[in-house]
């Protein structure tokens, strides 16, 4: 329960600021007051940083953040796959998922858009963070992006980091040869999302 806490508060966290912003930011703040679970006092550190910024400014911050940069994404499949024909197979696997499990998300965004993924690891915990968890590089990626850029939305992705097995990589080519070995692979359960070719190369897959 604790860590499905920490998805849908990230989850919450990582979507576009709008009018509904302040109460979002109230309704989280409030879930995880007095919460000692793996993420929590980084999801609060985000809160205070951000809860006097009114929310046009949160809302341009947000897109220089994310939309207007290829190494900030908040797509994941982007991390490993690019633009390239392999991407279309890993958006299904994504839709494939969903609706295996009963679950379905706007259609008006990409099934691999973190806060989705979030939120489904929030409801349904044991495949979403298994997705989460094969998903590893590009999240460690976006957050040492993040701490990169300086932004207060590095410590939502620290949180969301600090909820999956192992230590984080240290630095940007730690992570790097982690999405291209991938994660640990499990023989019970979904099968495994697909891998980068081992033939790749990192600087022509992984945004900078």
């Amino acid at each position: 329960m604790t860590t499905a806490l920490i998805h849908q508060a990230a989850s919450l966290s990582l979507l576009h600021p709008d009018r509904h912003w302040p109460d979002r930011l109230a309704l989280v703040a409030e879930a995880l007051a007095g919460s000692s679970a793996p993420g929590a006092e980084a999801l609060l550190r985000f809160h205070t940083a951000v809860a006097g910024v009114p929310v046009l400014e949160m809302s341009a911050r947000y897109v220089t953040t994310f939309d207007r940069s290829r190494r900030r994404t908040l797509y994941l499949t982007y991390y490993t796959d690019g633009e390239t024909r392999r991407r279309g197979r890993s958006l299904l696997r994504w839709q494939d998922l969903y609706r295996a499990h009963g679950w379905r998300p706007p259609t008006d965004e990409l099934p691999d858009f973190l806060p989705l993924a979030l939120e489904f690891a929030a409801r349904c915990p044991r495949p979403g963070r298994r997705a989460l968890r094969e998903h590893r590089a590009a999240l460690e990626l976006l957050r040492l992006a993040l701490r990169d850029h300086r932004s207060p939305y590095a410590d939502v992705l620290e949180a969301v980091c600090r909820t999956l097995p192992g230590a984080s990589p240290a630095d940007r080519a730690a992570a790097l040869r982690l999405a291209r070995t991938g994660p640990p692979t499990e023989t019970v359960g979904l099968p495994p999302f697909p891998r980068r070719a081992t033939n790749a190369s990192p600087a022509e897959e992984i945004p900078r």
